[in-house]
């Protein structure tokens, strides 16, 4: 059952922020002063570029396979069941111990107020949450809006009356320690931009994906850095270090400091709201992991269960329990956990964007992709594994403990339900047997992405505009372009010979051979004004490489760079079409004027 796509761009917006303010803000300057004095405003600041950096990668997946799991259903479909398992319960847990965090905060605000028990309260907000988030992500996501709007109009405001106050001589010394150790402070306050995976998690339930996710993600992280290093920057300039360091409520000590009670009791509320928003985020999105688990096979059908909203139920309550039981962890521990899971997820999810183009999966179409690839992935891999081991071996034993109850699970059960296939063994398959894949995760992402796209009347008229022709000879790959633009069947407005040249070398730099049968070339032409296709059947067969039987089929697609995302689908419908079970017959026995009708638009 999928999921209803309701969520608009400024439900990303908001989602995505109200995850990261939280306790990233409200709680960890105390922590991060500590640890690097007044340097800790370069540490956020740094934090953020780098989660920008790392969330590239993440954003392309997330265009390319808009479904439930984010990270999770990525790194499976990539790296395959046994990782995917370890991410899925590795990221289950980490948001749920983040969203736990954010209710134990709410809950000691409310007793310092009212003097409530605290476990009471957070049994009541974890409830509350648990039942907004059953009736669906788009009202879920309304309550996120409002609540983001005032929390941050109230930090704004802090913000800009706080700055002249400020006393510079609390800068000096600006590093405690050398540099590295600002550096290590950005890892340990990483755990402030997880909100980003909570996007992903809930991809299959964003409005146009393809636009939304990266703009929604990108402006998220941009407000959030400036924000949280202007924040960090004025805690700097109104709190004497040494109360900085000792205090629980930071933000809200500082405008006691700069406005007095009105102030204090403004950021009190402000916090509450961070916590509020962060809670009811982490509900929508943890809950999304045991679900996309459970899709897959990898987790009982339980857990898959949908109420009449189309919500998961049971994923959701559990996830609401396991919330429940972890108010009582240590902090210290919790964000360091916290912060080298997500920094995990990131490492993965960067490999995965290198794994998957690596492999040439035709279906793989990101519409955004990550910049400077691959020196950007692999940057970001280094970068953030370096951060994992800084954080000290409680977390990376923690880590492992957890892969190891995932692996069990997936031996013990997971292996036995799921039959998927993954990006790593198409990768494999280039270098070594073809056997290894039968075209399942080709045809999964066909599928995604006819989902996500529905602009096929676009196709359709491209179809109207194509021509069929039967080549009796048989040829290499190149020999056929010239022929083609020799014999007018290409007929472009510009030199034959570079346009050779071009299909030639876009043909080197990945084949665009899917099988024995099938070849789709591909170019863009800016001069053009729209797609052309261009149908050819070689009954002699086109030699494209050495280590495949010549091609009888030759589908050529060629058009500007404005077209490309109408060239993506195209590509998408074509190899769909391919793999039907009785396009080979067809396409040898059909008369050449009805072979576009008779197989590309049944």
């Amino acid at each position: 059952m999928n999921l209803k796509r309701d969520v608009s761009l400024s439900g990303v917006f908001s989602l995505a922020v109200g995850a990261m303010i939280s306790s990233g803000i409200f709680i960890l300057p105390s922590y991060a002063f500590a640890l690097s004095g007044p340097s800790s405003i370069i540490s956020y600041a740094l934090a953020g570029f780098l989660a920008l950096f790392g969330a590239f990668g993440m954003i392309e997946l997330a265009t390319a396979m808009p479904k439930s799991g984010g990270d999770y259903f990525f790194i499976n479909r990539s790296l395959g069941p046994l990782v995917g398992t370890f991410t899925g319960i590795l990221g289950w847990l980490a948001l749920s111990l983040k969203s736990a965090f954010a209710v134990y905060g709410l809950s000691k605000v409310v007793e310092i107020i009212f003097g409530v028990q605290p476990l009471l309260v957070a049994t009541l907000g974890i409830t509350v949450f648990v039942l907004l988030n059953l009736k669906g992500a788009k009202e879920a996501a309304k309550l996120q809006l409002a609540l983001v709007i005032i929390l941050l109009t109230l930090l704004v405001g802090f913000v800009a009356f706080s700055i002249p106050k400020i006393d510079t001589s609390h800068y000096v010394p600006f590093f405690k320690g050398d540099v590295s150790t600002m550096f290590i402070t950005s890892g340990f306050v990483f755990i402030s931009f997880g909100g980003l995976l909570k996007v992903a998690n809930i991809a299959e339930e964003i409005k146009d994906p393809k636009k939304n996710i990266p703009i929604g993600v990108i402006s998220s992280i941009i407000v959030v850095t400036v924000l949280y290093s202007l924040v960090m920057f004025v805690l700097t300039g109104l709190l004497t270090p040494e109360n900085l360091k000792n205090s629980a409520a930071p933000v809200a000590d500082a405008a006691r400091l700069s406005f007095g009670n009105p102030g204090f009791i403004a950021m009190t509320i402000a916090s509450t709201l961070a916590f509020v928003t962060t809670a009811n985020a982490g509900i929508l999105a943890a809950s999304r992991y045991p679900m996309s688990l459970s899709r897959d096979g990898l987790l009982p059908p339980l857990f898959v269960k949908m109420n009449k909203r189309g919500m998961p139920v049971v994923a959701i309550v559990l996830t609401g329990v396991l919330m429940w039981g972890t108010l009582l962890l240590d902090l210290n521990s919790l964000v360091k956990a916290a912060s080298s899971v997500i920094l995990a997820s990131y490492v993965l999810t960067n490999i995965s964007v290198i794994v998957l183009r690596e492999s040439h999966l035709v279906s793989y179409m990101p519409t955004f992709k990550s910049p400077l690839y691959p020196w950007l992935n692999i940057v970001c891999v280094i970068i953030f594994s370096y951060f994992i081991v800084e954080l000290g071996s409680l977390t990376v034993g923690a880590t492992v403990t957890i892969l190891i109850v995932g692996a069990l699970l997936y031996f013990f059960y997971g292996r036995h339900h799921n039959n998927s296939e993954y990006a790593l063994l198409h990768l494999l398959r280039r270098i070594a047997d073809e056997s290894l894949t039968q075209g399942l995760l080709e045809k999964e992402l066909e599928e995604i992405v006819t989902e996500r796209d529905s602009r096929e009347s676009y196709y359709v008229d491209l179809l109207k505009r194509s021509k069929a022709y039967d080549i009796d000879e048989a040829l290499t790959f190149e020999q056929l372009i010239h022929k083609a633009c020799d014999d007018g069947i290409i007929n472009m407005k510009c030199d034959n010979a570079e346009l050779v040249q071009r299909f030639v070398e876009r043909e080197k730099e990945a084949t665009t051979q899917l099988n024995s049968f099938v070849a789709i070339p591909h170019l863009i032409i800016d001069n053009m004004k729209e797609m052309q296709m261009i149908v050819l059947r070689t009954k002699k067969g086109v030699s494209f490489s050495n280590d495949k039987l010549p091609a009888k089929a030759v589908i050529i697609l060629f058009g500007p760079l404005k077209a490309r995302e109408d060239h993506l689908i195209a590509m998408s419908h074509i190899a769909k079409v391919a793999r039907g079970k009785d396009f080979k017959q067809k396409w040898m026995s059909d008369d050449i004027e009805n072979l576009i009708p008779d197989i590309f638009e049944s």
